[in-house]
């Protein structure tokens, strides 16, 4: 079944080390301190909690201090070919640290998904004191 999702990719410069911010994107503790109100995972399945909403992703694959990739269970379910992505990109240049979001969201969400990671990434930031 082809997606109807389109993938797109977001970049924030995180003012931080690379081991630092995996730790951040990647342990259930931290990624409830911006991220998701609660989070918690079981083997490689993650719950996220929103106001009460819950949401359940798999863990696709990871690699530390690099990146972490998960799918929502909803998108496994419908055989959807997608995933989120968060990505830890250092400049060889400047040792800057970024952090390289990839997503999938309907055209006609994705204005809203971009906001949504935009206000998740700026707690990040709050959280990480960058």
């Amino acid at each position: 079944m082809k997606s109807t999702k389109e993938k797109y990719q977001l970049e924030y410069l995180i003012n931080s080390s690379a081991n630092v911010l995996y730790n951040y994107i990647s342990s259930p503790s931290s990624l409830q301190e911006w991220f998701a109100d609660v989070v918690n995972d079981k083997k490689d399945i993650f719950t996220f909690e929103w106001d009460g909403s819950e949401e359940q992703a798999r863990l696709l694959t990871k690699r530390a201090k690099e990146y972490i990739r998960w799918q929502w269970l909803v998108d496994e379910e419908e055989g959807e070919n997608t995933y989120f992505e968060m990505r830890i990109k250092i400049d060889s240049l400047t040792n800057e640290v970024a952090l390289i979001v990839t997503d999938f969201a309907e055209p006609d969400e994705k204005e809203e998904a971009v906001l949504l990671w935009n206000s998740q990434i700026d707690e990040l930031k709050h959280v990480i004191g960058s």
